[in-house]
């Protein structure tokens, strides 16, 4: 087993194909796309390759340290951003495969008008493995 980590970024580059602003969509577009995503978090419980996943709120805060007691903090970074991440899923796949599988899935997700945005989802191993560091 392998764990991967799947990233939603809101609006991320490159664009979804069929998406408008999710500040764009109906409450019932909003309402089918979550019921989209715990049905399919549900089912990869059910299968042992569901470890943990999380929405996350637009806001945030950036925080630096700076070698001078407390950190410098900076609003940010905002739903106006290319880039935000709007949640994670956390999978415990087979192979990378399947990792691939289930991410073009969950990519599948309604958006507005029910249509599938097509969303490209980032998809990163976990670090297995301590990296070697030589001279």
């Amino acid at each position: 087993m392998a764990k991967y980590l799947l990233l939603k970024h809101y609006r991320g580059a490159p664009e979804p194909v069929n998406s408008a602003p999710m500040d764009q969509w109906t409450p019932e577009e909003i309402s089918a796309h979550m019921r989209y995503m715990q049905d399919f978090a549900d089912r990869l419980e059910k299968s042992g390759e569901f470890v943990d996943g999380q929405a996350l709120a637009p806001e945030g805060t950036w925080v630096r340290y700076d070698g001078e007691g407390k950190p410098p903090v900076t609003d940010g970074p905002f739903a106006e951003t290319k880039d935000l991440i709007a949640g994670w899923m956390v999978i415990d796949v087979d192979s990378y495969e399947r990792a691939v599988e289930l991410a073009g899935e969950l990519s599948a997700a309604p958006g507005a008008g029910g249509r599938p945005i097509h969303e490209w989802l980032e998809l990163r191993p976990f670090l297995t493995a301590s990296p070697n560091v030589t001279d």
